[in-house]
């Protein structure tokens, strides 16, 4: 690499040269550079700062640390006192001693070159958190979601217990209860109605079971339950909020509803009447923005495809009637293909999809 000093002298001489009519690549080639250095010398700033790169030789600067001074700044920063400070620490606690070595720049840069600037004394290095489980529900019985949400009482202090089973391809809740107590009892015991009732059994292959990472859910007695039914339990990231978002907003239009009671639910009975009335409304009469507005009830037993191509057909005579009114297409209603809890990359999410379809195919 060429010096500063170097690269000005080089610059005067070619520049001399082509002036008195040498040809400005003959006089390049002489000096042992190309025309583009030249050049990028003089377009930038090679001529006033010197070689940009990390590797290039430069000379030490007039106020760099001595080599003992560097030494004092490491051997002070390791004495017990500061071994496991940090310099931010470390030089306001001399400057009350009335001593000062170098700045926390200084000290920073000189325990790093030396390898003791990541963590020091015992501190450990965060660990990073696992990326989300994420599954692919391309059926119903594939991959359930569940979660338990408060329901407040009318005595301020007391709650009920809404346990809550979603299906996450068709949104359908397929299994709930109310109790007033939170206990892991409860919970095996609505996943074990829940399996009844839909007839895992009898499927291909179990669905997988994605909750939080609340105790109820992780219990000894529900992980003993789903082993024995074969339910692969799945559960969201510590402190990540939104791992099980569909659960979440569903208790969200829940509390939302205008039958839902805002100064509190009476008794357990009454609680429980309300949650009948909810599953069914959301079940058989709601229509789920996510699906194409058609009931969870519906996607669950495969009917959704026959309605979407209803209305299709509808909107098309529409448009045939009336070709003015309409400055597109129509609006998509094709069905909603696969559902994904907490996706990866796209490539992710596509391999799993083949993988799936090469088992479907197989059986």
């Amino acid at each position: 690499m060429i010096g500063l000093e170097d690269r000005q002298s080089l610059v005067r001489d070619i520049t001399e040269a082509h002036r008195t009519g040498a040809r400005l690549q003959r006089a390049c080639e002489t000096a042992g550079i190309d025309v583009r250095t030249l050049q990028r010398w003089n377009a930038g700033t090679g001529l006033a700062t010197g070689d940009g790169r990390a590797q290039a030789l430069r000379p030490t600067p007039s106020h760099a640390l001595t080599e003992a001074e560097r030494e004092q700044v490491l051997r002070v920063a390791n004495e017990p006192r500061f071994a496991d400070l940090p310099p931010a620490r470390i030089v306001p606690m001399l400057a009350d001693e009335g001593v000062y070595i170098a700045s926390e720049s200084t000290f920073s840069r000189v325990l790093r070159e030396h390898g003791q600037a990541a963590r020091r004394g015992r501190a450990r290095p965060p660990r990073p958190s696992r990326p989300p489980s994420t599954h692919i529900a391309t059926a119903p019985g594939q991959v359930w979601c569940w979660d338990m949400t408060y329901l407040p009482a009318c005595v301020v202090g007391q709650w009920f217990y809404l346990y809550l089973i979603l299906d996450l391809y068709s949104r359908k809740i397929v299994g709930w209860e109310v109790y007033d107590s939170d206990d892991s009892a409860h919970a095996a015991q609505l996943v074990r109605r829940t399996a009844l009732a839909e007839g895992i059994a009898a499927m291909p292959r179990q669905p997988v079971l994605h909750g939080d990472n609340g105790a109820t859910l992780k219990a000894t007695t529900v992980l003993a339950m789903l082993n024995w039914l074969g339910v692969r339990p799945s559960y969201s990231r510590p402190r990540v909020s939104d791992d099980n978002a569909f659960v979440e907003s569903l208790f969200r239009t829940a509390k939302y509803r205008p039958e839902f009671p805002t100064q509190g639910f009476a008794s357990l009975d009454v609680a429980r009447r309300w949650a009948a009335s909810f599953v069914h409304w959301y079940n058989v009469e709601h229509r789920h923005s996510g699906i194409r507005y058609v009931s969870p009830a519906q996607r669950h037993a495969g009917e959704d495809g026959a309605i979407l191509a209803a209305r299709s057909l509808l909107y098309a005579h529409a448009q045939q009637r009336h070709p003015a009114r309409w400055s597109r297409n129509t609006r998509d209603w094709s069905p909603v293909g696969a559902v994904t809890l907490n996706p990866e990359r796209d490539a992710v999410v596509a391999d799993e999809l083949r993988r799936q379809d090469i088992q479907l195919k197989a059986a």
